[in-house]
């Protein structure tokens, strides 16, 4: 029989939490994508010992203790490209010798696994306040609203560098922290440009620039792509236009 999955902690709290606001053991279930039975036997064990970690149990004690666990979840915390390797030489050096894969298999009842890193533009403090910014200005925005914005942009796409897959330690759904991504930059080995644009309606024109762009360039590449792929994705009248702040996007000539 195959051995049963056992639940994060923060799981088992959610079942808690939402056990106590009434809801349905079958119902939490559905909500959580656990079996009903799992569900039911996680609330009687809070019900009966107010807990809902593992009680002890008979067999050979773990590997790690409590307080290795806690060394290990600090470090990981702290970076979490932390490798297996690294986890294993700070716990000898502690005087715990444990395997590579014991390290995987006590992350995993701490609710962690290695993940790939996600890749994300690299972005300075200020470049996330103004993106803040501009979101919180258009919270309220509708989906007609936004199927009526162009969006445009120029970008150097990698030809030849490097595209290792990174892992990081990580919990479910925090894959766009900030420890747990990988900045990109637009510049490679080899690359060429491009400018291209989209609405909500689908992609506009996207076409190559073979030569350095400037303010002038820039205005032709617009005169040229930009009205016909308004057209093509049939925009409506008042539609808005949406770049970045780039220099030769806010020339005055660019805007007339």
């Amino acid at each position: 029989m195959a051995k049963t999955k056992e639940l994060s902690k923060d799981t088992r709290k959610s079942i808690v939490e939402l056990h106590q606001t009434g809801k349905s053991e079958s119902t939490i279930g559905k909500q959580l994508g656990v079996k009903k039975s799992t569900v039911g036997a996680i609330i009687r064990k809070w019900k009966t010992y107010k807990t809902t970690d593992n009680l002890p149990r008979s067999g050979a004690p773990r590997k790690i203790s409590s307080r290795g666990v806690k060394m290990i979840m600090r470090t990981v915390s702290k970076d979490p490209r932390t490798t297996r390797g690294d986890l294993v030489n700070d716990l000898q050096r502690a005087g715990t010798k444990v395997t590579k894969v014991t390290i995987s298999n006590t992350l995993q009842r701490q609710g962690i696994k290695s993940r790939s890193a996600r890749r994300v533009p690299l972005l300075k403090p200020v470049h996330v306040q103004a993106r803040l910014k501009f979101a919180r200005e258009h919270m309220d925005d509708t989906a007609e609203d936004w199927e009526n914005v162009m969006w445009s942009d120029e970008t150097k796409v990698e030809l030849f560098g490097i595209n290792s897959t990174h892992r990081v330690w990580r919990k479910q759904n925090t894959e766009l922290h900030p420890k747990n991504t990988i900045p990109t930059v637009k510049h490679g080995g080899g690359n060429i440009m491009l400018w291209g644009c989209f609405s909500a309606k689908g992609t506009g024109r996207l076409i190559r620039v073979k030569d350095r762009m400037n303010g002038a360039m820039y205005r032709e590449i617009l005169s040229q792509n930009l009205l016909p792929s308004v057209r093509t994705l049939k925009m409506k009248r008042g539609w808005v236009f949406q770049h970045d702040n780039d220099p030769k996007h806010t020339a005055r000539a660019t805007k007339e």
